[in-house]
């Protein structure tokens, strides 16, 4: 796992929010509560930020998963985001969203697609359906050449198989049934226009695959973890970093996940968004816990690092795609 930035240490993204709004950056409320439930994963993608790989083993356990039931109806929150890993790897993924919909929360999962094609797991698109779960799936590209480059080989493939399956049940065909599919750049490189990207994306998918699904969200690879490390290897990191600096849009502030979302690691802990937890740099004085979730975490200074220019370049990127 990547370092963290040292608390101590400069911020520069500190120093350039205050620049642009003459003020610390702030959380403005909790509307979402994601939840990382776990790290195991049947993919090891080159991009990966949380590095999950089939050997992972760290999972939430089932009072930690109350507990953030109960923090959510503390904060009034609307939306419950179940990431990993891959959270439908886990052991009690369905008890954890059947427990969420009974409370009244709307649910995203987000998805590698390709583990709905896994024995035993052939009935998640109706499963799914029924429960009116929100997917967000991952296809980093619709040429299978960059996929398969990224995620291994045969991946594009099984991700339009598992996309057909979904189509059957109504994913990305009824609007009460959304499928959206996110797209990660191959290398160095910031997402081209979101809406132009849609495009390319339904012209391959819908007209040459027969896939359909609802919209494209366009995320830059953050310079941490596995990604960080291969562009170290290459000796691009340093320019990868100074590309995000240099493109920083103040714009994009105002709109950013961590305003307005709280993390939650599979062990109870609190983040300010999911790119600290992969780096460890814990919300508030970075012991809290979803325990201590109350009114006045919505107010909190949301605690940041160089890493965060990956979040305001150009039109800016977040777990929900383009900013501006």
């Amino acid at each position: 796992m990547s370092p963290a930035p040292s608390p101590a240490g400069p911020d520069p993204f500190a120093a350039r929010v205050r620049a642009a709004l003459g003020a610390d950056l702030r959380a403005a409320g909790v509307d979402t509560v994601q939840v990382n439930v776990g790290l195991r994963c049947n993919l090891a993608c080159r991009h990966c930020h949380v590095e999950s790989s089939p050997r992972r083993t760290e999972a939430m356990d089932e009072p930690t998963f109350r507990a953030v039931l109960d923090a959510a109806d503390r904060l009034r929150a609307r939306t419950l985001d179940l990431t990993g890993g891959e959270p439908e790897l886990h052991p009690c993924f369905r008890s954890f969203v059947d427990a969420a919909r009974a409370r009244g929360l709307a649910v995203i999962v987000r998805t590698n697609l390709v583990v709905l094609l896994d024995p035993g797991r052939e009935d998640l698109p109706e499963w799914l359906a029924e429960r009116r779960v929100r997917l967000i799936a991952s296809l980093p590209c619709y040429l299978p050449e960059n996929v398969n480059r990224q995620r291994g080989s045969g991946v594009h493939a099984r991700s339009l198989e598992a996309l057909r399956r979904l189509n059957a049940v109504g994913y990305g065909v009824r609007p009460d049934l959304p499928l959206d599919l996110v797209y990660n750049p191959l290398g160095p490189a910031l997402p081209p226009p979101e809406a132009e990207l849609e495009a390319a994306y339904r012209t391959v998918l819908e007209r040459e695959a027969g896939v359909r699904f609802h919209r494209l969200r366009a995320l830059a690879n953050m310079p941490i973890g596995r990604f960080a490390r291969d562009l170290a290897r290459q000796g691009a990191l340093a320019d990868y970093e100074a590309r995000l600096r240099t493109a920083f849009n103040p714009a994009t502030i105002e709109h950013l996940m961590c305003r307005r979302q709280v993390s939650v690691r599979w062990d109870g802990t609190l983040y300010d968004c999911d790119f600290n937890l992969a780096l460890g740099l814990g919300a508030g004085a970075g012991r809290m816990r979803v325990e201590d979730l109350g009114a006045d975490f919505a107010r909190r200074r949301v605690r940041t690092g160089p890493h965060c220019f990956g979040c305001t370049a150009g039109a800016g990127s977040s777990c929900g795609g383009a900013l501006v």
